[in-house]
Parts: structure tokens; sequence; C-alpha cells
């Protein structure tokens, strides 16, 4: 398992664009994006007493979260993810999971998860076993993703994070979701060995800060 560098700015919408403007000049757009973004519907997870959301809230240095995930709406390709956390320093495990079984893990069905062949599928049902993990909230945001080869980077600019609340009907296209965060955006470098100059320069912004943005932290707990 290898771990990669991850920093987080929050960001104004006018640095957004500019950042787009300059990161457009010297990196592509990933493949997989529609006309240069998609759509994130996530579902996560946490335990009745909230461990994940307050670890977040601590500053806790290593952490861990699950997931389940797909884009663009597509139903087709659905992940479930564990993300880890040591500092700035991340990893990212995933199994593919079926719609149905998608569908069951959102419900509480989980007997089946026990003996299924991906080790993550196994490893969140002991989670749902002994820690009564349980999906919590629906995340939605759009996110537009770049690629530079050198140093294997990633930069990603998120925008219109929205919640469902206490909603967790994740594969309801008709849910209802509301702002979580109005006005934020998220830009997010990711990298693996070292970060060049050219990228560095391209995301510099003179008033902004690293600091741990949550989306779920900001879904659990939306901005009036």
């Amino acid at each position: 398992m290898q771990f990669r560098h991850e920093v987080k700015h929050e960001i104004t919408v006018s640095d957004m664009i500019a950042i787009r403007q300059r990161m457009s000049a010297v990196a592509r757009p990933d493949p997989h994006a529609i006309d240069g973004k998609y759509l994130i519907r996530s579902l996560y997870f946490d335990t009745p007493t909230n461990k994940a959301l307050l670890e977040k809230q601590m500053g806790v240095s290593r952490r861990s979260k699950f997931r389940i995930r797909y884009y663009n709406g597509d139903t087709s390709f659905i992940h479930l993810e564990k993300k880890s956390k040591t500092a700035n320093l991340g990893t990212k495990v995933s199994a593919n999971l079926t719609k149905e079984q998608a569908q069951k893990i959102a419900d509480g069905d989980i007997a089946w998860m026990k003996e299924d062949e991906q080790e993550l599928i196994r490893e969140l049902y002991v989670r749902m076993q002994s820690e009564r993990l349980g999906g919590k909230t629906i995340v939605d945001y759009t996110r537009e993703p770049f690629i530079f080869g050198p140093g294997n980077v990633r930069v990603t600019l998120d925008y219109n994070i929205r919640t469902g609340l206490d909603c967790t009907d994740f594969l309801n296209p008709d849910c209802i979701m509301v702002p979580a965060a109005p006005g934020i955006c998220i830009l997010e470098v990711k990298w693996y060995g070292f970060l060049p100059d050219i990228i560095r320069d391209a995301v510099s912004l003179k008033a902004t800060r690293i600091q741990s943005f949550s989306k779920y932290e900001a879904a659990r707990l939306p901005m009036a």
C-alpha cells in the first residue's frame, strides 16, 4: 500500500477560475471527465457516536473512513472505498460493488458480506458488526480533475457541495439535497514522490493556507 502526499486549500470561486485557467495550460483533464468535470455521489459511514466525524474535528493524525461512491449518476460502476490519512499522507483501497450490493449495504442487509471474496467488503462487515458502523449521509459535489504525468500529480477543484443530511437513500436520484458549503471551493493536490515546480506555481495563491477540509464534516454540519 503506497501513501501519497495530499494537501487541501479552501479557496474562493475567483481563485478556482484562475487555477482552472492555469491548470488547463499545463496539464490534461482526467479522461473519465465529461466536459472537463464529473459529478460525484458518496454515502459516508460512521459509528453511532460519530467516531469519524469527531476524529476529523479533533485533528487525529491517523484516521480512516469508509464510503460508497459512484460518478455521473452511473450506478453500473460503484466502488466501496476506505480512505486512510496519516498527517498529509493518504492512501485509498477500493472494491467493486453491484447496484444490488450497494443497496443492501445502505439498507443494513450485511450478512452476505462476511463471505465475500473481496477483502475490503469483509473488513467493512467486521466494522459494521464490531463498531456498529452504518451509513450516515449522502454527499454530492462537482469535481474538475487535472492530471500531470511527472510526479504522478492529480489536481482537483471541487465545488457545489451538497448534503442529504440524514438521508442514506444512496441510489435515489431524486433524494433531496441541500447546500453544505455555499461559496466554498476546494483545491486538492495529490502526488507521489515530488511535486513539479510548474504545478506548484500553477496552484499557488497568496491568501490561502493548507487546511484539512472534510466534505463529510461539512455535510454533517452544513452552513446556514
